[in-house]
């Protein structure tokens, strides 16, 4: 499916429902990467999601919980829509599973036909409290508090607000937490942390900051967005290997992460959970 508008998104919709692979909303990743400024899609990568409210029942009708991870390879057919991902979980409530075994081949089976891709789901013990949040952030510079001069900023991306120095080749990791877009069913923000790992010509902060910021009023999916980042990184900044990765904040007790890196760093995202995770 892939018809938006004539779709649940967006509208009031029952959650307590019965168990329903159905439910979940595939959207065809090709649609958007045709839209992708630069041409330059030469990417590995996953999106990563977390749940938070993963719960089913053991038999006999006692309700189990778990925290739950998914990766979805970026070379999947489709991404799935959060909504109908969480419509899904839910659906899983007053299910009887024999044990969690069984839970995580029903999931890795209902996810990987629904992206049309191998999925890989990670189960987490509610009793293990250690779930940290990582000091990978503290390892890269922030560029929120840098100065910036008296131009105003503008709210739609613009891969022309991006400078770099051809003559000062660097090896930096950067992170901001000012990125915000915006749903394109809804029109909800948005909020992420947004890691930059490159080398390559240095990449002027000021115009990095500008650009980032520029997504403030952009209504696109969470993985659409870093992926037009990584082409604009790319393309602009000539940069000679690069990683993009967001973590976004939770909504609907799930959080999105997608990460794009050039074939060089790997397919499989870093564990970062910052502050607001």
């Amino acid at each position: 499916m892939t018809d938006i508008e004539n779709s649940g998104l967006g509208k009031a919709t029952r959650y307590d429902s019965d168990y329903d692979p159905g439910l979940l909303y595939p959207i065809p990743r090709a649609g958007n990467r045709a839209t992708l400024r630069s041409g330059n899609q030469a990417f590995a990568g996953q999106d990563w999601w977390t749940c938070y409210e993963l719960s089913w029942l053991e038999p006999g009708g006692r309700p189990r919980v778990a925290l739950a991870h998914f990766r979805i390879p970026a070379d999947s057919e489709c991404l799935i829509e959060s909504k109908s991902f969480k419509l899904y979980l839910n659906s899983l409530n007053h299910l009887e599973i024999t044990n969690e075994a069984a839970l995580k081949a029903l999931l890795v089976k209902d996810l990987s036909d629904a992206a049309g891709g191998p999925v890989v789901v990670e189960l987490g013990d509610m009793t293990d409290g250690a779930f940290p949040v990582a000091t990978a952030s503290l390892a890269s510079h922030c560029i929120d508090d840098i100065p910036c001069d008296d131009r105003h900023f503008v709210y739609q991306p613009d891969a022309g607000l991006l400078h770099c120095n051809i003559d000062r080749p660097v090896h930096q990791v950067i992170h901001s937490n000012l990125l915000r877009s915006n749903c394109p069913v809804t029109g909800q923000p948005d909020w992420a942390s947004l890691f930059i790992e490159y080398r390559g010509p240095q990449i002027d902060e000021e115009s990095l900051l500008r650009y980032i910021i520029s997504y403030r009023n952009c209504q696109d999916f969470h993985e659409h967005c870093v992926e037009q980042i990584f082409c604009d990184l790319m393309a602009q900044c000539q940069c000679q290997s690069l990683s993009v990765y967001a973590r976004y904040t939770r909504r609907g007790g799930l959080d999105i992460n997608p990460y794009r890196a050039t074939p060089d760093l790997g397919e499989q995202a870093p564990f970062v959970r910052t502050v607001r995770q």
